[in-house]
C-alpha cells in the first residue's frame, strides 16, 4: 500500500529547496561585474566654441583591487556624469573617473559610496598570459538585454599591436561574442581576469579583442603616478630582410637575421642607429627576418621587448652594419609629438575674428574628411597639409598647423569668398604662422587698414578685409551665433596682452 503524505507536508518539505534557490548567491565573478552608465557631451571639431548634445551611453566594468572599477575609456570619456550598478541591484551608485588613459583605452573609477565593496570584493587577475585555445568566458552588458550576459569562446591569438597613438601593446583575440556594451567586462580563464573586452572587428563573425592583464598591470601602475600614461618605445621606421635581393646588396651574410632601419627617428649625427642597419637582436633575444621574435610559444613583434627590456631610457640591440657585428643603446621615447595630434578627452580649442573662426588641426577632424572619398580627392588635389602631412612630427618647436574648422559665420564681410573650411593658414599679413598662439598675437598687433590671410596648398584665394571693420563686426557675429567667448582662455590671454605666443 502506499501511504501519501498531506500537502501541508508535501509543502513543507518544499520550502527549504526553495529556500536554498532563493539563497543561491552569484559567483564570484559575476559579483565582480557592473553596468556602467555615463552621460557624455562629445567635442564638435567643425564647432570648436561648442560641445556636441548630451548622449547616454553604457558599458561594463569590473571590481578591482584598492575600492576601484576598472573600465575603458571610450566608456566615460567626456563623461559629465558615471554611475554603475552591480546584476540583479536596483539602484545605482555615482561614481568619478579617477584616472584615464585613451591610448590604452583604459579608466579607473572611483565610487561615492565605497561600502559596495564590502559585499562585491575585486577579482583576481591572472599573472601569465593565457594560451592559444584556452576556453575563455566574456562577461559583460551588451546591447538586446539588461542583465548580465556570459559568452563561452577560446582565446585564438595573441599579437602586439598598435592601439591609440602612440601607444601599440599586447592584444588578445577571442571567439566569444563581443557586442556594444561589452565594453569594459571581463575575460575570464578558469577563475581569474585574462584581460578586458574593448572592441571587435566589424563585417567579420566572432572577432573580438581583449585588453591583456600585463597591459592593464602596466596601466595601473602608471595610474599610481598620477602622470599621465605613456609607454616606453622605438619608432624607427623598418623594413623586413625577406626580399632575395637586399642581402646581396646590403653584404649579409646568410646566418644573419633581422629587420632593416629604412629611416631613424632621429637626423642627430649621435643617434646610434643608421640607415641599412639590420637589427639582430633585442637584447639577447633573436629577431628574425620579418622583425618577429619568439617569446614561449609566442611569436610577437620585436617592439615588444622594448617595453620589458628598457631602462633607464635606453634598450640594447645587436646590429650588423656593413658586415660588422656591434651592440648599441638606443634611446627609447615615451611620448611622441604629433603635427596633427588627437584631441583624446580633451575639447578643441578655437578663436574668432570677426566671420573667421581658427582652430589647431586635429586628428579627429582630419581623419573625419579623409574618411569622406569627395572631401579626401578636394584635400588631395589642392595639397592641403591636414592629409599630405598626416602622421608628420612638428618640423620645429611648436609648430601647429592652423585651420579653419568650418564656413565663415554668416556676415556681408565675406561676400564674394568661398569657403575655406578646413583650409590650414599659412601667411598673415605677410607673415608665416607657426601656430595658434602666434596666430593671435599677429591679429593683435596688426596696425595696418587691411588684414590678409593667405592658405597652404594650391588653389586658394587670398582673403583681404579692413581691418577695422573686423574687429567692430566681431562682438555682433558672436551674439548672432550664440557664442559666448571669442575664443578658448589661452588665446584670449593673448588678445587681451597678458600673455605670449610660442616663440
Amino acid at each position: 500500500m502506499i501511504k501519501t503524505l498531506p500537502l501541508t507536508a508535501l509543502f513543507a518539505l518544499a520550502l527549504p529547496l526553495a529556500a536554498a534557490a532563493d539563497d543561491k548567491a552569484p559567483s564570484p565573478v559575476e559579483n565582480s561585474v557592473v553596468k556602467v552608465f555615463a552621460t557624455v557631451r562629445y567635442p564638435d571639431v567643425s564647432k570648436p566654441w561648442t560641445k556636441q548634445g548630451p548622449s547616454d551611453v553604457s558599458g561594463s566594468g569590473v571590481v578591482i583591487e584598492g575600492r576601484r572599477i576598472l573600465t575603458n575609456a571610450h566608456v566615460v570619456q567626456y563623461s559629465s556624469q558615471v554611475q554603475v550598478q552591480a546584476d540583479q541591484a536596483g539602484d545605482k551608485i555615482g561614481a568619478k573617473v579617477e584616472y584615464i588613459a585613451p591610448t590604452i583605452d583604459l579608466a579607473v573609477l572611483k565610487l561615492d559610496d565605497e561600502t559596495f565593496f564590502d559585499t562585491h570584493p575585486a577579482l583576481p587577475r591572472a599573472s601569465e598570459l593565457p594560451s592559444v585555445k584556452d576556453t575563455v568566458l566574456a562577461y559583460g552588458f551588451p546591447t538586446g538585454g539588461t542583465s548580465l550576459s556570459i559568452t563561452k569562446g577560446i582565446v585564438s591569438r595573441i599579437e602586439f599591436t598598435f592601439y591609440n597613438y602612440p601607444v601599440s601593446g599586447l592584444r588578445i583575440q577571442i571567439d566569444a561574442a563581443i557586442n556594444p556594451g561589452n565594453s569594459g567586462g571581463p575575460a575570464v580563464v578558469g577563475d581569474k581576469m585574462i584581460g578586458l573586452a574593448f572592441s571587435h572587428l566589424g563585417g567579420a563573425e566572432n572577432i573580438g579583442y581583449i585588453i591583456p592583464t600585463e597591459e592593464i598591470e602596466l596601466f595601473l601602475k602608471q595610474a599610481a603616478t598620477g602622470k599621465p600614461y605613456s609607454k616606453p618605445a622605438v619608432y624607427d621606421d623598418t623594413q623586413t630582410l625577406e626580399n632575395a635581393a637586399l642581402r646581396p646588396y646590403l653584404k649579409v651574410k646568410s646566418s644573419d637575421t633581422g629587420t632593416l632601419i629604412l629611416e631613424t627617428d632621429s637626423s642627430d649625427p649621435a643617434y646610434p642607429l643608421k640607415k641599412w642597419d639590420l637589427l639582430s637582436k633585442i637584447g639577447d633575444v633573436p629577431i628574425d627576418d620579418q622583425g618577429m621574435v619568439h617569446q614561449g610559444d609566442l611569436r610577437l613583434d620585436f617592439h615588444y621587448l622594448v617595453q620589458k627590456q628598457a631602462k633607464n631610457g635606453k634598450v640594447e640591440f645587436e646590429i650588423v652594419r656593413s658586415g660588422s657585428r656591434m651592440k648599441v643603446s638606443v634611446p627609447v621615447a615615451y611620448d611622441r609629438p604629433q603635427l596633427i595630434p588627437w584631441l583624446l578627452g580633451a575639447y578643441p580649442k578655437y578663436f574668432v575674428y570677426g566671420p573667421l573662426v581658427f582652430s589647431p588641426a586635429y586628428g579627429d577632424l582630419a581623419n573625419g574628411l579623409a574618411q569622406n572619398p569627395q572631401a579626401a580627392v578636394a584635400l588631395l588635389f589642392s595639397a592641403n597639409p591636414l592629409l599630405t602631412r598626416r602622421g608628420e612630427v612638428p618640423a620645429f618647436p611648436g609648430e601647429e598647423l592652423v585651420i579653419m574648422p568650418a564656413p565663415f559665420l554668416p556676415h556681408r564681410l565675406v561676400e564674394g569668398y568661398g569657403s575655406h573650411a578646413a583650409n590650414v593658414v599659412s601667411e598673415v599679413n605677410g607673415i608665416k604662422i607657426r601656430n595658434m598662439r602666434h596666430l593671435v598675437e599677429v591679429l593683435r598687433d596688426a596696425k595696418s587698414e587691411f588684414v590678409t590671410f593667405e592658405y597652404a596648398g594650391r588653389a586658394s584665394e587670398t582673403l583681404v578685409f579692413q581691418r577695422k571693420k573686423m574687429l567692430d563686426a566681431t562682438e555682433e557675429i558672436l551674439g548672432d551665433n550664440g557664442i559666448r567667448e571669442q575664443g578658448s582662455p589661452e588665446y584670449m590671454k593673448i588678445w587681451t596682452g597678458s600673455g605670449n605666443a610660442n616663440p
